[in-house]
C-alpha cells in the first residue's frame, strides 16, 4: 500500500531540517538535483547518472522519486535547511533490485557537508520508516572506499553484512542492514 505524497509536502522534520517530497515541476528541485548529480563526489562515490541539463534532471525526478512516491510511498526527499530555506541535497529510501527491502540513500552538496546534516536527515528517514511506513528493516549500500559514508552508517548503528554485487551496479559494494522494530513487532 502506498501513501500519496504531494509535491513540496514535508515528509520528515528534524531540529534543523525538513525533508520534502520533490517535484519535476519545481525549478528549485530540478536545479538542486542537476548540481548534486554532477558533483564530483557524487559521481566518484555513487555513480555518473548522465544527467547534464535541467530537463534531464526533471526526467530523473519523474523516473526516480516521483515513481517511488506513487509505487511505494517513499523515495528520495529534498533536504531543506530550515534556517535558510536552502536545499542541501537529498535523503530517503530507494527500492533497489537485489535487496530484500528499501535502501537508505543520502547525498549533500559540498557546501553542506561536515555539518551533521546527513546524519540528522538519515535519522529522520529511519524514524519515518518505522512510524509512517511500518518497515521492519532498511538496507544501505556503500562503495568500500567511501569512508565518510561508512562512518555515518556506523553512527546510525547499521551492521555490515557482506560484500555484494547488485544488478546495475558496476562494482562490489558493502551491504549494511538496520533492523527496525515497529510497534506491531513489539506487541
Amino acid at each position: 500500500m502506498s501513501i500519496a505524497l504531494a509535491p513540496g509536502q514535508t515528509v520528515v522534520e528534524t531540529g534543523r531540517l525538513r525533508l520534502l517530497a520533490m517535484s519535476d515541476a519545481s525549478d528549485q528541485d530540478a536545479a538542486m538535483m542537476l548540481r548534486l548529480l554532477n558533483d564530483p563526489g557524487f559521481i566518484r562515490h555513487i555513480a555518473d547518472r548522465g544527467v547534464r541539463t535541467l530537463e534531464e534532471a526533471r526526467g530523473y525526478l519523474r523516473n526516480g522519486a516521483l515513481r517511488g512516491y506513487a509505487e511505494q510511498g517513499y523515495a528520495m526527499y529534498a533536504v531543506q535547511v530550515k534556517a535558510t530555506g536552502a536545499l542541501a541535497g537529498n535523503c530517503g529510501l530507494v527500492r533497489r533490485e537485489g535487496l530484500e527491502g528499501p535502501d537508505l540513500g543520502y547525498a549533500l552538496l559540498p557546501e553542506f557537508c561536515g555539518q551533521g546534516y546527513a546524519l540528522e536527515a538519515a535519522r529522520g528517514v529511519l524514524k519515518d520508516a518505522r512510524d509512517r511506513l511500518g518497515l521492519d528493516q532498511v538496507f544501505a549500500i556503500v562503495n568500500p572506499d567511501n569512508a565518510a559514508s561508512i562512518s555515518l552508517l556506523q553512527k546510525l548503528r547499521f551492521a555490515f553484512e557482506r560484500m555484494t554485487q547488485l544488478p546495475g551496479v558496476e562494482r562490489e559494494v558493502k551491504l549494511f542492514r538496520y533492523p527496525i522494530r515497529s510497534v506491531e513487532a513489539q506487541s
